[in-house]
């Protein structure tokens, strides 16, 4: 058995225990168990592809194919490189924290974490499958839950933000399915993986076509201007852990999407249409800081913040220097983590104090130190304080963006670059406003600090975030050969 199939077969598992499980402590017990097993089972990985020098030759590990659909040559194919291995370990990251943080999840706890499950299945499947439609199908496994667990867990405009998350994703996986076909009809392939389709040319009118058909489909899900409305909706109406898998990891498959298929299989179309697209991401990067400042709303704030910087991963993307892209998964990784935080802390906050407007809140620090703390953190990661994660992927992207040495996108990288600016200003504000000062509201001043899972989830989470800000050496060289495509 092909070791990559644990990675499904562990959400599984779990999913048919939580069926099984007669109380609210077996269902705890379950997850936290599962995702313990998912965590050690990223480290594992990790180890094996360093120490098969997979680094040094840039190869993928765990290679194999089993045949689905004959007619259309459909396979169960698997397959990883540096860039999968690090969102498979920040996938199961997420899942664990995000598990502690919906510890005290009311109504229907079981079912809350059967759909969260169904969920995390999809984005582990996404992430370690290298045939075409089988990635459709688990893309699809990520999307669909969404739908019920903002709708029915979720709060303010609920049912609203479901259904426009649903409508515009689903429309996107339309536009993603013309491609991906497209792509394996017009390359003549004798099969799906991307792997086999990769060493057939495709014809650069066909390219062109069906490049901008997956770019947009992916890119959708990763916030791309101005296709990203649903997004701070969605995040605003989800659960605390619903948010944090929906930002730190869900709009990563829209990122890895666009590196592993459109850029990877259309080289040639990438370089002749990524002057549009750039435009677009640049501006998307401006935009979602420049909104975040008008937000009163913490989730909000948090959200305008996500599509900036979702928007700077696609922008490094379309660099197509493997300095940039190496910052694109460095993003990913950091604002994965960091985004994370940020709804988990909001969560918590507002669990205790029933508003997320930062006009209602003041002197929390005082209140809650250990929160308050956690929060400057995360704040300071957001705005690339050297030793966080931020500084490191942001300036990698920076750096890998003026390697070209044409003016027209170089203003584009310095539009990039002025937002680092804007997000200073809004992280700043926002943390004075609400943790120091006066206290706002005198029921303010009777408030508990994070119980011990709520700590541990946000410990790891600021351990991850200060590891790659610290340590980025062997996580980049990693990255670096998996990226050897981009010269």
């Amino acid at each position: 058995m092909n070791f990559l199939t644990i990675f499904i077969l562990i959400p599984l598992v779990m999913l048919l225990s939580l069926f099984a499980a007669a109380n609210r402590k077996q269902v705890l017990a379950i997850m936290v168990t599962g995702s313990i097993a998912l965590v050690a089972a990223s480290v594992y990985l990790v180890i094996r592809y360093v120490t098969e020098n997979s680094i040094a030759s840039g190869t993928m590990l765990f290679t194999s194919t089993h045949m689905w659909y004959k007619p259309l040559n459909i396979g169960f194919s698997l397959g990883v490189d540096g860039v999968s291995v690090a969102m498979l370990c920040l996938s199961s990251v997420i899942v664990l924290t995000g598990t502690f943080i919906s510890w005290n999840i009311q109504p229907l706890t079981k079912e809350f974490f059967l759909w969260f499950c169904l969920l995390s299945l999809g984005v582990f499947g996404f992430f370690i499958t290298t045939d075409l439609f089988t990635l459709f199908m688990f893309y699809e496994v990520a999307l669909i839950p969404m739908y019920l667990l903002i709708g029915i867990w979720g709060s303010g405009k609920k049912e609203y933000s479901a259904m426009k998350l649903t409508l515009m994703l689903m429309g996107a996986s339309s536009l993603l399915l013309v491609g991906i076909l497209g792509i394996y009809f017009s390359a003549g392939a004798v099969s799906m993986n991307i792997l086999d389709i990769a060493n057939i040319h495709i014809p650069l009118d066909k390219q062109l076509f069906f490049f901008t058909l997956t770019f947009i489909g992916f890119g959708v899900l990763g916030a791309l201007f101005p296709f990203h409305t649903w997004s701070p909706d969605g995040h605003a109406s989800a659960p605390t852990a619903v948010s944090m898998l929906h930002a730190g990891v869900l709009m990563k498959l829209g990122g890895y999407g666009c590196f592993r298929v459109s850029i990877y299989l259309m080289p040639e179309a990438a370089e002749i249409l990524a002057p549009l697209f750039l435009v677009l991401t640049a501006t998307g990067v401006f935009y979602g800081a420049l909104s975040a400042i008008h937000q009163r709303d913490l989730k909000y704030i948090n959200a305008y913040s996500s599509v900036s910087h979702c928007n700077l991963v696609l922008f490094a993307i379309l660099m197509l220097t493997r300095t940039a892209m190496t910052g694109a998964v460095l993003q990913m990784l950091s604002h994965g983590l960091m985004t994370a935080l940020f709804f988990a802390l909001i969560g918590t906050i507002y669990q205790r104090t029933h508003t997320r407007m930062i006009t209602e809140m003041g002197g929390l620090m005082k209140v809650m130190p250990f929160l308050g703390v956690a929060f400057v953190i995360a704040g300071l990661a957001s705005l690339g304080l050297p030793g966080l994660s931020g500084f490191v992927s942001e300036m990698t992207i920076f750096i890998g963006s003026f390697e070209h040495a044409d003016l027209f996108r170089r203003v584009l990288t310095i539009i990039a670059i002025s937002s680092i600016v804007i997000t200073a200003v809004y992280i700043l504000r926002m943390v004075g406003k609400f943790l120091y000062g006066p206290i706002q509201n005198e029921q303010h001043a009777a408030l508990t600090d994070a119980v011990w899972y709520e700590k541990l989830a946000v410990v790891i989470l600021i351990a991850g975030i200060a590891y790659i800000g610290m340590f980025p050496l062997g996580l980049s060289n990693m990255l670096n050969q998996s990226l050897a495509l981009i010269k």
